[in-house]
C-alpha cells in the first residue's frame, strides 16, 4: 500500500500510510496485505516476554492460526513487571460525560511527550483504546463501577479528564491475569508453545531477515536453537540502568540490546520517566524503590514546609498557614496532577532549597487528610487501602493518620527500539511492542497509559501489521536452525559466556551495577548538563574496561547459575549506559524527561529547540569502540499545533 517516509534520513522508513490522521489506521487495516488460515498454519512467530504487551501478543496471534513460541525467563508469565502497575488504564469511552475523546487523549499523549512522539503512532493508540476495555471486561477483568453499573474512572496526571480504568491499586495484575488466560487457552490449544525459564541472548539473521533466536535454558545452562519467520521484542524497559528503580530486580535490556548489536537501531534511548511518587531511599545497601501509585494524586496533596526551619518537625505540628502547596501554587490548572516528569522537577526542586523532609531530606509529604475529611475514611479505603496498606508496611507509618513521604524515581523508559508503523525493527522479522518500542510516548509518558500501549501492540495492532510482513514468507517454509548463521551465533553466545566466567576477578557483579547507576543517577538522572554527561561518558568507559578484566561470576554455564545470568546482564547495560549519556549529550534541549539544565525558562521549565531537535534520535551500532551513527526521523504533526507545553 501508498505510504510516505517521515524521515530525514534516507535509510529510515516508518512506513506511515496517507491520509488524514484520523483515518491512517483504517485505511491501513483495508488495504494490508493478509495471509489466509490455511497459511497461517505454515508461519512460526517467537515471542520474547509474557508480559501485558507479549501474552496479548502471543494470545492473539495464536488464536488467529500462527503457530508461536513464547519465551519468558520467569517461571510463570504471571510473574511479569506488568503485574506491578497499580493505577489504572487509559481509554477514550467518555462514559464520565466530562468531554473526552479519541482527539482529546491524542492530544493529551502527544502534548505530555513534550511533542517528541510520532502521530500517526499516537492516534492509533488512542483509537483502539476503547476496543482494549472491551477486550479485558469480556476476559473478566475486575474494573471498578459506579453505583449505577457503568465502569468507574479516576484522573491521571497531564488530563483535566477523567479516563483511567482501574482495579482498586491492582490494574497491573487484574489486566495481566485476562491476558494470562488468553494466552493459557492457546497453550491448551496447541497454537501456544510456552518456555519458561529461558532467557533469549541473541537473534539470529539469514540474509538479512530475522529467522530465529538463541535462548539460555537458566535451568540447565543448555543453549537451545529456535527458528521462525519472525521474532517479536516483548520486553519491557530498562530502568534498571540506574540500578534503582521502581522496575522488578529481573527486568533488564538484554533482548532489546542484543537486537540493537545486530542491527536494530536504538530510538531516544536518554528519554526515561522519573515517578514523583515513590517511597524514598532509605539506605546505602537498597536495591529496588517502591512506586506509590500516581492515582494517590487524585487525594493526595503535595506539600513541604514553608520554612526550612521546619522540616524535621512532626506534619502535625505544621500549621496550614505554614505548608507549600507548591503543584497547587505552581500550577493551578491542573494541580497536582500535572504530568510526572513536572512534578518530578518541582519535588527536587523543592528538596534542593532545603525544604525536604524526611530522615534525608529528600522526600515531599503527600497528604491524605482533606480527602479523608471530605470523603470520609471508608471511602479513601475503598479507593486506595491497599495502597495504604502497603505504605505503612515498609515504612511503618499509617497514611490514614500522617501523610505519605514520598520522592521521584526512575520508573519507565520511553525510548526502545526504533520501529514504523508496523512495529518493524530496522532488522526486516524483527518487532519489537509495549514499552521494547519506543513509538507512543515521546519524551514523557503519560500515567496510565503503558497498559493501554502494551494491550494496544499486543491485541490490536500487531495482528494487523505483522501479516503485511509474513504475507510474502508463506513460500519460504520452516526455518532451518542448522545454518552457518545458526553456528556462528551460538558459538559468539557461547564465547561470551566463557569470558565472562574466565575472568575470575575480585569484584561482584552487584558492586559493578551499584556503581553504574550512581553514575547514571548523578550525570543522567533528573537533571543533566553537558560537563557531567562527558564524564559520565569516560566513567562508564572506564567501568566497562573494569567490569571485563576484574568481575567475577561463579559457578559454571552449565548449571543454573544467577550470577551468570546477572553478569550478562550488567554487561549489556554498561553499553546501554553509555550510549544513554552519549543521546542525552547530543540534544541540546529540554523536552519532558529530559531535562538539561542549560535549558530552561525563566521559571525553570523545559525549554525545547524545535527547530533543531524535533526528531527522532535513532542510533546504529557500530561496534565495541566505535562511536555510535545517528539517524534522524522528522517529526511532522498535521493535526496539532506545537506549542511550548504549559499547565499552568
Amino acid at each position: 500500500m501508498a505510504a510516505k517516509s517521515t524521515a530525514s534520513d534516507s535509510k529510515l522508513n516508518a512506513s506511515i500510510p496517507e491520509g488524514p490522521v484520523a483515518e491512517k489506521w483504517e485505511n491501513y487495516k483495508g488495504h494490508v496485505p493478509l495471509v489466509s488460515p490455511n497459511n497461517k498454519r505454515r508461519i512460526d512467530v517467537i515471542i520474547i516476554g509474557s508480559g501485558l504487551a507479549g501474552a496479548s501478543a502471543a494470545a492473539s496471534l495464536g488464536e488467529l492460526g500462527y503457530n508461536v513460541k513464547v519465551f519468558s525467563f520467569h517461571d510463570s508469565p504471571r510473574r511479569a513487571h506488568s503485574i506491578a502497575a497499580q493505577g489504572g488504564i487509559n481509554a477514550a469511552k467518555n462514559y464520565q460525560n466530562d468531554g473526552d475523546s479519541v482527539y482529546r487523549l491524542f492530544y493529551d499523549t502527544i502534548k505530555g511527550g513534550d511533542y517528541r512522539a510520532r502521530e500517526a503512532n499516537v492516534h492509533r493508540l488512542a483509537e483502539v483504546s476503547t476496543d482494549i476495555i472491551d477486550q479485558c471486561v469480556a476476559q473478566g477483568v475486575p474494573f471498578a463501577r459506579e453505583y449505577g453499573g457503568l465502569l468507574d474512572n479516576r484522573s491521571f496526571g497531564g488530563t483535566q479528564v477523567s479516563r483511567t480504568f482501574y482495579a482498586r491499586g491492582q490494574t497491573g495484575q487484574q489486566l495481566l491475569i485476562g491476558a494470562y488466560q488468553a494466552l493459557s487457552r492457546q497453550i491448551a490449544l496447541g497454537t501456544v508453545a510456552m518456555y519458561n525459564r529461558h532467557e533469549m541472548l541473541d537473534v539470529v539473521l539469514v540474509d538479512g531477515k530475522c529467522r530465529g533466536i538463541i535462548a539460555r535454558n537458566l535451568v540447565t545452562g543448555n543453549l537451545e536453537r529456535h527458528g521462525a519467520h519472525a521474532v517479536v521484542l516483548c520486553t519491557g524497559g530498562y530502568g534498571n540502568v540506574f540500578y534503582l528503580s521502581t522496575n522488578a530486580m529481573m527486568s533488564n535490556t538484554t533482548a532489546a540490546w542484543r537486537a540493537h548489536r545486530r542491527g536494530a537501531w536504538f530510538g531516544n534511548p536518554c528519554y526515561t520517566q522519573i515517578h514523583p511518587t515513590c517511597i524514598p531511599v532509605s539506605g546505602d545497601y537498597q536495591s529496588k524503590l517502591t512506586l506509590m501509585s500516581e492515582s494517590l494524586r487524585n487525594d493526595g496533596r503535595c506539600w513541604v514546609p514553608k520554612s526550612s526551619a521546619d522540616v524535621k518537625k512532626h506534619p502535625a505540628q505544621i500549621p496550614e498557614a505554614d505548608r507549600d502547596y507548591y503543584l497547587e501554587r505552581r500550577y493551578p490548572a491542573f494541580g497536582n496532577l500535572v504530568p510526572r516528569d513536572i512534578a518530578s522537577r518541582a519535588a527536587k526542586t523543592e528538596c534542593d532549597a532545603g525544604k525536604g523532609v524526611g530522615a534525608t531530606g529528600l522526600a515531599v509529604y503527600l497528604d491524605f487528610a482533606d480527602a479523608i475529611k471530605r470523603l470520609g475514611r471508608n471511602t479513601v479505603e475503598e479507593r486506595y487501602g491497599n495502597l495504604f496498606e502497603m505504605y505503612e508496611k515498609i515504612t511503618g507509618d499509617n497514611p490514614y493518620e500522617v501523610p505519605m513521604r514520598i520522592y521521584p524515581a526512575v520508573h519507565y523508559t520511553m525510548g526502545g527500539l526504533w520501529v514504523d508503523y508496523e512495529l518493524m525493527t530496522t532488522i526486516p522479522g524483527l518487532y519489537a511492542a509495549g514499552e521494547a518500542n519506543f513509538s507512543d510516548h515521546g519524551a514523557n509518558r503519560l500515567g496510565a497509559s503503558a497498559l493501554m500501549q502494551g494491550l494496544a501492540d499486543g491485541y490490536f495492532v500487531l495482528p494487523y501489521t505483522i501479516g503485511s510482513y509474513l504475507s510474502n514468507e508463506i513460500r519460504t517454509g520452516p526455518i532451518s536452525v542448522y545454518t552457518p548463521e545458526f553456528d556462528k551465533a551460538e558459538k559468539d553466545v557461547l564465547d561470551r559466556i566463557h569470558h565472562l566466567i574466565g575472568v575470575q576477578g575480585k569484584q561482584s557483579v552487584e558492586s559493578f551495577h551499584r556503581r553504574l547507576g550512581k553514575i547514571m543517577w548523578d550525570k543522567c538522572g533528573m537533571a543533566r548538563n553537558a560537563a557531567g554527561l562527558k564524564q559520565a561518558i569516560g566513567e562508564i568507559r572506564d567501568l566497562r574496561h573494569e567490569f571485563w578484566n576484574d568481575v567475577f561470576v561463579p559457578g559454571r554455564r552449565d548449571e543454573y547459575n544467577p550470577e551468570l545470568e546477572k553478569a550478562w546482564r550488567v554487561a549489556d547495560f554498561l553499553e546501554l549506559g553509555q550510549l544513554m549519556c552519549e543521546d542525552a549529550l547530543h540534544r541540546n534541549e529540554s523536552c519532558g524527561g529530559h531535562f538539561r539544565e542549560e535549558y530552561q525558562t525563566g521559571d525553570g521549565e523545559a525549554l525545547r529547540d524545535d527547530k533543531d531537535f524535533m526528531y527522532v534520535a535513532a542510533w546504529e551500532w557500530r561496534g565495541d569502540d566505535a562511536r555510535p551513527e545517528l539517524h534522524k526521523e522528522t517529526l511532522e504533526y498535521e493535526e496539532i499545533q506545537v506549542t511550548q507545553r504549559s499547565y499552568k
